[in-house]
Formats: C-alpha cells, sequence, structure tokens
C-alpha cells in the first residue's frame, strides 16, 4: 500500500497563470506549506489557503537566500504527518530545477513525496514565440542544454560542444543570456553554420515578453545595449527562422 504522499513538488510553469497543470492547483488549493521560487508567478500564491505557510527559498545568480541542502532540509522539516508541503518550481521540477536533487533527498530520508510536471520554460518560450522546436521540413530532434557554460574541476567544458553543434538538431539553451557570446563562438568552432538563426526570448508567456532573431554569427553584436531582462531562453536552429510566419503572441523585435 503506498504512503500517503506528504510533499508535492509541482512545476508551475512558465509565467503565465493559465499554464500551471489542474494537478499542480490542486495541490495548492489544499496545501499547509509552500515553498516558492523567485520564478513562481505571484498570483498561484492567492490559491494557497490562508491558514498555510508561505516561504520564499528563491535563488537569482550569484545570491541564494538558502542553499539547496538546506531547502532540502526544509522540507524534511515541514513534511510531519499530516501536512501537505508543495514545493512549488517555476517551469518542470525536473529541467533544471535542481527538483531531482530534492526528490533523492525526500527519497533517502524517507520522506513520501510526488512529482507534478510542469510546462518548460524552453517549450514555452518557443510556443509563445512562433517557434516550434521540431519541424519535419527542419529537424526532428531538440535538445535542452545549461547555459551555464563554466569548466569542471577538470578544467574540461561541462557542455559537449562536440556532440551539440554538427548536425541540424534544435538546441534550447537555459539560463545562459550572460554566456551568450561563449555559446555562439563554441557552436561555430565546433561545426553549426555561422548563419544558423538564434532565437533570444526573454520573460516568456508574460505580458513583457520579447523575441530578438539573429544568427550565431551576429548574435552576440546584436544584443549589444539592448536590454534583456531575464530569465531567458536561447533556441538555435533552423526552426528559429519559421517565427516570421508563425509568431502569435510578442511584440516584434528583430
Amino acid at each position: 500500500m503506498k504512503r500517503e504522499t506528504q510533499v508535492y513538488l509541482v512545476g508551475a510553469g512558465p509565467g503565465d497563470p493559465g499554464l500551471i497543470t489542474v494537478k499542480g492547483l490542486r495541490c495548492l488549493k489544499q496545501a499547509d506549506v509552500v515553498l516558492y521560487d523567485k520564478l513562481v508567478n505571484p498570483e498561484f500564491l492567492k490559491e494557497v489557503p490562508k491558514a498555510a505557510e508561505l516561504i520564499y527559498v528563491g535563488k537569482v545568480k550569484g545570491h541564494h537566500l538558502l542553499p539547496q541542502e538546506e531547502i532540502n532540509k526544509l522540507l524534511v522539516e515541514k513534511a510531519q504527518p499530516g501536512r501537505v508541503v508543495v514545493r512549488l518550481k517555476g517551469g518542470d521540477p525536473y529541467v533544471f530545477g535542481r527538483g531531482g536533487e530534492e526528490a533523492q533527498y525526500l527519497e533517502e530520508i524517507g520522506v513520501p513525496f510526488e512529482v507534478v510536471p510542469g510546462v518548460t520554460a524552453g517549450f514555452a518560450a518557443a510556443a509563445y514565440s512562433g517557434i516550434p522546436v521540431t519541424h519535419r521540413d527542419c529537424t526532428t530532434s531538440v535538445t535542452l542544454v545549461t547555459g551555464h557554460t563554466k569548466v569542471d574541476s577538470n578544467e574540461q567544458p561541462k557542455v559537449n560542444w562536440q556532440c551539440l553543434a554538427p548536425g541540424d538538431g534544435t538546441l534550447v539553451f537555459y539560463m545562459g543570456l550572460g554566456n551568450l557570446d561563449t555559446i555562439c563562438r563554441e557552436l561555430i568552432a565546433h561545426g553549426r553554420p555561422i548563419n544558423t538563426p538564434v532565437g533570444i526570448i526573454s520573460c516568456a508567456t508574460t505580458s513583457q515578453q520579447m523575441t530578438v532573431v539573429s544568427t550565431l554569427e551576429n548574435a552576440p553584436q546584436k544584443i549589444q545595449g539592448m536590454e534583456i531582462p531575464t530569465p531567458a531562453v536561447i533556441i538555435v536552429g533552423e526552426v528559429v527562422s519559421l517565427r516570421d510566419k508563425l509568431r502569435w503572441f510578442d511584440t516584434v523585435t528583430e
């Protein structure tokens, strides 16, 4: 018999409050405690019972209110029998959201949990900017990549450019705006054509969404001096060229 769930790792989607799942919203309405991130739309907190405890554990580049280890411990501390704890995360809990680490910790301690998937920012940003991540006339594959391009302890790049660059697959980079120059340079150096279209989508699915379209060769220079707020998603591939016909949501910024 399955143990009673105490913690729900819930994906809140990319920003548009209409993109959370029915199950995710139901979890919020039943929550006793909610631990939420910076990228979560504040509108969701209005769905939580008034008596519930709200705990902000957001992270921004260079500053974490709570280290991940402390968030893990807090989840366990709050997960008392008979209580519903919701860990509300932007996008999907298991896509660059460290939800996997939280789930591992809960399992090790023996706290029952469930994962409620969410609409991940990369797919939502593409759809809302008029870019299908796959299209049979362009490509049949898509790869999600972290935009953090630091080297590991052996001074090797964490991103395997030799595998990513060749071919025609769509590449979706998360959290990579500050490393756009490196991303473009490495893709070109490892075989992706310099005229490959690039789409940069900021604040996807919200009223602040903006999209900049360029090429691998010109994208870093094009955004110089532009005020592009984060979070931003970078999409690389021929599918970006379809935006000319398929855009439907944001203001044109070319």
